[in-house]
């Protein structure tokens, strides 16, 4: 059970402290005009430059793509590319038809599996791409295309991120649409935020005890509390932080928020009965949720989900339905 759980927390934090994407400055902004205009009228060959520089040329659409990270494949199936989705992850379980695609391993992906899979594009991440570099470059040597996401930090990053890879795949329309989509529904989740007459303090917890986990500022699940209007006990603390149960009993917060659920029997019971934490305002309360880990830390299309989930969970008398 413990290597499990440390398997699956290196996975989350592996995972978590993604947040993609880059911008174009004047100059490269010159040299992507001057592809475009060498294109034929589907859109093709073009040309984007990935997380690491790389200036990544396609000839054509693709039609067979490999994704190494799920965030990417998710950001796929919202594009509608279900059938050019030949590979992905042994993660990958949203949405449900990404577990009947060919699995091409985990953290440690199986290049002769992806070669085999014969992919004209294969989606990689920046958060893996130096302890991938050796697979991913066997893969280049093959003569596949590889293009390496941006670590998105935030929800703007998030959205180009699904506007480069829309334009990637020949989806940029689709890309914009779900961009679009998103920015509207989270919209409406901060003009509801504003109904919110008494701010909570809220405790996050990653990864149950003994190795407590919570995230700090400068995570999406922060950025995710303050769009709620709700307040991080562990604000002050950078990034993913290890924390002690004093710590969180000092912090006393309003509502707890767990995100281990799906792998962790009755994570509510757990906190309710830890040792010294009956005087804790949320405990007494009662207002200790679960929200799932993907809708929270996979830097994607349900992210928005993953907000308005949080919400519901701190304000149900404001965001019940």
């Amino acid at each position: 059970m413990k290597h499990t759980f440390k398997s699956l927390l290196a996975l989350l934090l592996a995972i978590v402290l993604l947040t993609a994407c880059g911008t174009i400055d004047g100059n490269q902004a010159d040299k992507k005009e001057k592809v475009e205009n060498t294109q034929d009228q589907t859109g093709y060959p073009l040309t984007l430059e990935d997380a690491l520089d790389t200036k990544v040329t396609l000839e054509e659409q693709p039609k067979q793509i490999v994704s190494l990270i799920p965030s990417n494949t998710e950001i796929l199936f919202e594009l509608g590319l279900n059938k050019e989705i030949v590979g992905v992850s042994d993660f990958d379980n949203y949405p449900k038809e990404a577990e009947d695609k060919e699995k091409i391993g985990g953290m440690e992906f199986n290049v002769e599996k992806i070669v085999s899979l014969d992919p004209d594009l294969v989606l990689a991440h920046e958060s893996t791409a130096k302890s991938a570099e050796e697979g991913l470059n066997q893969l280049k040597d093959a003569g596949i295309n590889v293009f390496i996401v941006h670590d998105a930090k935030s929800f703007d990053e998030v959205y180009n991120t699904i506007t480069d890879i829309g334009t990637l795949v020949g989806k940029k329309e689709q890309a914009e649409s779900v961009v679009s989509e998103m920015k509207a529904d989270l919209n409406s989740i901060q003009e509801k935020a504003k109904e919110v007459s008494e701010k909570k303090r809220v405790y996050v917890e990653v990864s149950p005890s003994p190795d407590i986990y919570s995230p700090g500022k400068n995570t999406f699940i922060d950025q995710m509390l303050t769009m709620v209007n709700a307040e991080n006990v562990m604000k002050d603390q950078e990034g993913w932080v290890q924390v002690s149960q004093e710590e969180v009993i000092s912090s006393n917060p309003d509502a707890i928020i767990t995100t281990y659920g799906y792998y962790s029997e009755n994570p509510k019971e757990q906190i309710m009965g830890r040792e010294g934490w009956k005087d804790v305002n949320a405990v007494k309360n009662g207002d200790v949720h679960d929200v799932h880990s993907d809708l929270v830390t996979r830097t994607g299309p349900r992210l928005v989900e993953g907000v308005e989930e949080i919400a519901k969970s701190i304000y149900p008398e404001v965001f019940a339905e």
